[in-house]
Formats: structure tokens, sequence, C-alpha cells
């Protein structure tokens, strides 16, 4: 089944003409059609009557009365909202879903089956070019099959909080939800894997990402060095098990982190920093004795970066080919040069937002319209789907479909 266009599509980037049913909340999910988004697809958003929660993970909030939260992962789509739990706001979505390429959701296991729409005795063959994705904690079988999954619960079960922070904190929680975002990107892969075998075939199928999954495979090095050497990986700090010199150190005016990967960066290291002592000494001179002795190496490390400033070493040490690179806050990350030259600060119409991380060269990505507010677009989605007025205002009495908010 080709992508063609249609009307009310987005006419730019590589997904041109794709229509993605959006039916997911949070933020795995609406990340993986905001990226869809940024590069052409037209995104329909269908959140129940109450609305996708994370419009109330505020403030900060829009002048909307949206959260900033809600405004990061659900630019460039179209918004209504429909009762799911009716069998007429399930009968508008099926007709919805006659000119779909891409369902995404992330409903409790189960949920879409209780409702009358399971993918596999349902839809498929109603759609048989359909791509369902489904994106959950654990997926619908096994020991937790089904059950409830988020960001931070996942971090704690699958290891990543065991090996993140120090013996001071203890086991920590990663400052960003890393396991969420990377299972919107696991999704957005296996959403486009589908779409190519299609492109053979004519034929959908049934996409699954689940955080449990995700968030085990994020577990590289510290799963393949436990798989070799039964010794349980531990807190580490901001250092990493398996290269030395690899942490964050302090300068006169603030911390930069410093990457040394192998031996020829670690001796032109130590000549800008005029150690070159320490190439000599047989406990530094490979990254595996470095290992065995970074303690010591750290100290030496240290005491000479306190008498530079940040930016200094930085420069002087990138240029010279060691990867180092100051510890900014948020703000700092954004204001950096090199983060204005690649775009990765949108602003535009009063929304601000973050840039679209791949680039194409033929086809370019590039973020959407503002997030949209509550059931905004429902009369032009409706419209489209071949809904007559009486038809609209009947789903609106009886609220099936609510009325966008002023």
């Amino acid at each position: 089944m080709p992508i063609t266009s249609r009307r009310g599509a987005n006419v730019h980037g590589a997904l041109a003409g794709l229509r993605v049913i959006d039916l997911s909340r949070v933020l795995a999910g609406p990340l993986c059609t905001q990226m869809l988004s940024d590069h052409g697809a037209d995104v329909i958003k269908i959140e129940p009557p109450t609305g996708d929660e994370t419009r109330t993970l505020g403030p900060p909030f829009n002048d909307d009365g949206d959260a900033a939260y809600f405004t990061a992962v659900n630019r460039g789509k179209r918004a209504m909202a429909l009762n799911l739990a009716h069998p007429e706001g399930r009968e508008a979505l099926l007709r919805l879903l006659e000119d779909a390429d891409v369902l995404v959701e992330n409903f409790i296991p189960g949920t879409m089956q209780r409702w009358g729409l399971d993918f596999e005795d349902e839809l498929k063959p109603r759609f048989p070019g359909l791509i369902y994705c489904s994106i959950s904690g654990f997926g619908a079988d096994g020991p937790l099959g089904g059950l409830p999954g988020y960001d931070a619960v996942l971090q704690a079960m699958c290891g990543l909080m065991s090996v993140n922070g120090d013996p001071a904190s203890g086991p920590t929680r990663m400052g960003i939800p890393i396991v969420d975002h990377l299972t919107g990107y696991t999704a957005l892969t296996g959403i486009l894997l589908a779409l190519h075998h299609r492109d053979r075939t004519g034929l959908g199928q049934r996409v699954e990402a689940t955080l449990f999954d995700t968030a085990l495979s994020l577990l590289v090095p510290h799963g393949a060095n436990w798989m070799h050497s039964d010794q349980v990986p531990g807190l580490l700090g901001s250092a990493h098990p398996n290269i030395a010199p690899y942490d964050k150190f302090q300068c006169k005016d603030g911390q930069v982190f410093l990457g040394i990967l192998n031996d020829r960066q670690f001796a032109k290291f130590c000549a800008v920093m005029d150690l070159q002592g320490l190439v000599g000494d047989p406990r530094f001179a490979t990254n595996a004795v470095r290992l065995q002795h970074r303690d010591e190496l750290r100290r030496q490390i240290e005491v000479v970066l306190q008498g530079w400033k940040r930016e200094s070493v930085c420069s002087a040490l990138m240029r010279s080919g060691v990867p180092v690179g100051p510890v900014h806050t948020v703000p700092e990350a954004f204001a950096q040069a090199h983060a204005v030259h690649r775009g990765m600060s949108v602003s535009t119409d009063g929304y601000r937002g973050i840039g679209v991380p791949v680039q194409l060269s033929r086809t370019p990505g590039r973020p959407g319209r503002a997030p949209p507010r509550f059931g905004q677009h429902a009369q032009e989605v409706l419209d489209e789907a071949g809904f007559d007025q009486g038809q609209i205002n009947h789903l609106r009495a009886i609220d099936i479909c609510p009325e966008a908010v002023p």
C-alpha cells in the first residue's frame, strides 16, 4: 500500500501522505508520533474525554493552559477527543481508520480487546494494510503481562538505577525519563520497519514496544560485563566501568567531563596538561591498568585541572583531539552556539520546543504547528472522514466527541 497524498496531510518530509491515528498519551507514544509528524505524517491525536493527562502535569503551563510537558511531545498534530468506551465512539474510530496507515496506542494490554478493537480478530481483517503499534510496560503475556509500567519503576526493576549514582547517593533515578524516551524511538523504528515490509507486500502487521524490553536493552556495557565476568556492576558516579579516565572533574570555575577512549588520546591529554610523566608510568600505560589505578589517576588529574578554567581546558583539549566538555545547565546547553547552528531549539508563533534530532538531505524534517488545544481539530477531521454535520452534532450531543475548549 503506497503512501499517497491526502487532504489535510503535511506536504513536506519523508513521510508526507502518511496518516497516523494516535491514541497514545503521556510520553513514549506521543514522542513516537511527534517524530512521525516532524517528518511529514498527518497525525490525528485522539484523546479521551478527560484529555491526555500530560496536559495537567505542570506548572509551567502555556497560554492555552497546557503543561509545558505536553507541548514537548505533541507538536504538529491535529487533536480531537472520542469516548472509546461507548459503541458510537468506537464506530467513529473505525471510520477514521479507513483512511489510516498507522495506529499507535499505549493502553493497558487488554483494553482494545475489551472494546472489540483487537488487532488480530477485528482490525487486521478489516484493514489489512494497517500498521498497529502497541506500547506498554510489560507486554500482554508472561509473568508481568498486562501490568502497568512507568519509567522510573522500570529503571528500578531493570537495573538502571543500580548503576546510576555513587556510594553516597545510593541507586538513583536518572534525571530524564530515559526508558520512556527510548521506547518512543523503539516504537518509531518498528513502525518504519513495518512500513518498509508493507511496501513490498501490501500487508500491515502488529508492532510491539515495551518499557521492560527497552530498559534491559539499555544495559550496555553493564549487562555484557556481568555476563562475561559474573561480577555485579556497582555504582561509579559519573565514571565508566570499562574506561579511564572517563569522568567529570572540577576545574577552577566549574566541572568538565573528560572522555578518553584510547592510549593515543591519553598521550595527547598528558601533553596538553603537562602530565607527560603519566604516560611512562606502568600504572597508567594502558586502559586496563588505568582502570586498576583509577583513584590515583583521578587525584593527579584533579590537581592539574584546579589551575584551569573550564572554557580554556575544553578549547585546548578538544582542538588536540581529546574529547571533553563543560558540565552545562539546561539553559547553558541550549545557549551553545552549536545548538543554535544545529537548529536544536525551536521558537515560532508562541511555541518553544526542542528541534528535530535527525537530518535528512533530500527530505528534511521540520517541526509542525504548535501543539493542539484539546479537541481543536475535531470538526475538520470528522469532515474529512465523511461525517455530515448532523452526525457530528449527534456525537457532540451525547458526549462522544467533546467540543474544543475555547
